[in-house]
């Protein structure tokens, strides 16, 4: 769905939501959160925030070899670029190209293991976070809270963003 569909979507729904609202005689009451926030701010989000940050230093790492065969090379290769023979630099340059290739797809492969380790870790807090949301919502009689990146949110009050009240209670839960 387009930023423009999501908008669209958000104004359909207060347009359509708000007379309904009001007929029952009780005050909108909106909220706001940042679920990014949330998720850094609580004890599991920064553990695996840590965790997230391991492993991307050790996706570093297993690449580096190959990086710093690949500058070693390159310097060789610019070392002896008119000593060789051509057969020869010519031999250096495709070793430099199979190197190049084989960094690519290593950073790729890790590329994609990170996404999934992100989500793995990720998936759960948000969930956890999410339902605190519906909880808090419920409780405090709220008509709609909406994600701080919501598509068309550009500024909120500060009074009425719960982002403290959901870190409070997933800690206080977990």
């Amino acid at each position: 769905m387009t930023r423009v569909n999501k908008i669209l979507l958000l104004l359909a729904l207060v347009a359509l939501l708000g007379p309904a609202m009001g007929a029952e005689d009780e005050p909108i009451k909106l909220g706001v959160v940042d679920v990014d926030q949330a998720m850094n701010s609580t004890e599991e989000g920064k553990a695996a925030r840590e965790e997230f940050s391991r492993k991307q230093r050790e996706a570093d790492a297993a690449v580096q070899p190959l990086v710093d065969r690949f500058r070693d090379l390159q310097e060789e290769l610019k070392g002896k670029k008119y000593v060789l023979s051509d057969e020869a630099l010519f031999g250096k340059q495709v070793e430099l190209a199979e190197l190049q290739n084989r960094i690519d797809n290593k950073i790729k492969e890790l590329q994609g293991q990170l996404k999934i380790d992100q989500g793995r870790l990720e998936a759960p807090l948000r969930s956890k976070l999410l339902s605190i949301v519906e909880e808090i919502g419920k409780e405090q009689g709220f008509t709609l809270i909406m994600a701080r990146d919501t598509p068309g949110v550009m500024y909120t009050r500060e009074a009425i963003d719960i982002t403290d009240q959901v870190v409070s209670r997933f800690n206080r839960k977990s």
